[in-house]
């Protein structure tokens, strides 16, 4: 029997309000920490009027990757307790709202397969473009 303690998982987001003239470059800051070895974290936006959307995810695998729409000017590289978003050539059609999750990944090896265990995604209110 495999028995696995873990700490509190969390996300913060510090800054709650960001404003930057268009043309420049603006960075939303992501804290997050995590007892596991192998987080995924993602960053989301959500424009007025419509529903999140998916920009990018990253984890300690260098495997992540960004939607196709945000590959040009949004970007991100994450680090042990952070995963800055970077928008680069700021326009005001990025003024939103801008999520970053926590995902977990367990993997326990059991017998010979590897069995992954997601939790939900924790979710925190972010930051503005204006």
């Amino acid at each position: 029997m495999f028995t696995e303690c873990r700490g509190e998982e969390t996300v913060r987001q510090p800054e709650r309000h960001q404003t930057e003239l268009e043309g420049k470059l603006v960075t939303l800051n992501c804290k997050y920490s995590s007892a596991s070895a192998a987080p995924d974290l993602f960053w989301y936006i959500q424009r007025a009027n419509d529903i999140p959307k998916y920009i990018l995810r990253r984890d300690n695998f260098g495997t992540g990757e960004t939607g196709t729409e945000f590959q040009e000017r949004f970007h991100s590289k994450l680090s042990s307790d952070s995963v800055p978003l970077t928008i680069q050539d700021v326009h005001v059609s990025d003024s939103a709202v801008y999520y970053c999750a926590l995902r977990l990944t367990v993997r326990k090896l059991k017998s010979n397969h590897i069995q992954k265990h997601r939790r939900r995604n924790t979710v925190k209110l972010c930051n503005m473009v204006k």
